[in-house]
């Protein structure tokens, strides 16, 4: 079934105001499934089209839910294109059935939105050039974050303008936590063939224990958590500073090191010189070696990520002239 022009635009339009799709299912145009109906539907017609036409299912959630119909699809000769990390940094049972048939999965959306770092990693990995260490910061929020720090802003500060600015989750734990680095970690690490779980990488986060969801709700955290904060960050900030260092939030995988945390880094590297809320990402290998490459840009937004999740789709129609 094609969608008209119009269709289209409708559907652009509902996404564009936060709607939810059901919303097209009183107009009679299209059909809206949900749940055991929309996994029936899909199943039936990967079993008829999955092995010879190059029908992609697209997984744009943010679920660990998809991953069954995932797996059933693979079975089925279809093929995937995720911007969801959850099914990639699931088990490695999860992990090995997803991969089974390489060529037939594509994510580059799940780390850096549009950028090209999946793809460069691939490439680079086909060549036969062994990748000895990546490091970035992958988040878009703790760049921002981080470069505004380095003004000498206190934190407190700094979130709370990201938060208005449109940067952090309604709960801005969820990025200061790290987890979403971590699974993007994750995935590259497993990418090198490394055989490793989420529980296996060191993740350092903005917050104690103390000041968890679980414990302290949003407002007490943007209204007074946030605040016993501002010391220590400021301290480090400093002792950087004395070395000609700044500090950023990044991910390092290195020799048996996958780890997310605060590093101090040179000011004129090119992740010294991240500002604002930009994506970069280091890569050396054998022929990269005193020089790396360096992949930066906008690693975050609607936009940008599909743009990511589109250019796979069309890239993955090459296997079926």
């Amino acid at each position: 079934m094609e969608l008209a022009d119009n269709s289209l635009l409708q559907l652009c339009r509902i996404k564009s105001d936060g709607s939810s799709l059901h919303t097209l299912a009183a107009s009679g145009q299209v059909e809206v499934f949900t749940n055991s109906e929309s996994t029936k539907k899909i199943t039936d017609v990967a079993a008829l089209l999955g092995k010879s036409t190059g029908l992609a299912l697209v997984d744009c959630s943010a679920s660990s839910e998809t991953i069954p119909l995932l797996t059933q699809a693979v079975d089925l000769g279809c093929c995937i294109v995720m911007a969801n990390k959850k099914p990639l940094t699931s088990t490695m049972e999860d992990y090995d059935k997803l991969i089974s048939h390489p060529r037939h999965i594509r994510h580059e959306s799940t780390v850096g939105a549009g950028l090209p770092v999946i793809s460069s990693l691939h490439r680079i990995l086909s060549s036969g050039d062994p990748v000895r260490r990546i490091i970035g910061s992958l988040s878009g929020t703790l760049g921002y974050v981080m470069s505004e720090v380095e003004d000498g802003k206190p934190i407190s500060e700094v979130v709370r303008s990201a938060k208005n600015l449109g940067y952090t989750e309604p709960d801005p734990r969820d990025d200061l936590s790290g987890m979403d680095v971590a699974r993007k970690a994750l995935i590259l690490a497993r990418l090198l063939g490394w055989r490793i779980n989420l529980d296996d990488i060191k993740i350092e986060s903005l917050y104690p224990k103390e000041m968890a969801p679980s414990v302290m709700a949003v407002e007490e955290f943007l209204g007074t958590g946030l605040l016993l904060l501002d010391k220590d960050i400021k301290e480090r900030v400093s002792k950087a500073s004395l070395s000609g260092n700044v500090l950023r939030y990044v991910c390092v995988i290195e020799a048996s090191r996958c780890e997310v945390g605060i590093q101090e880094l040179a000011k004129d590297s090119p992740l010294g010189r991240l500002r604002g809320s930009d994506n970069v990402l280091e890569i050396y290998s054998r022929c990269y070696n005193d020089q790396p490459l360096v992949i930066q840009g906008a690693g975050a937004g609607n936009d940008t990520t599909a743009a990511g999740v589109l250019a796979d789709i069309i890239d993955i129609q090459d296997l079926f002239p």
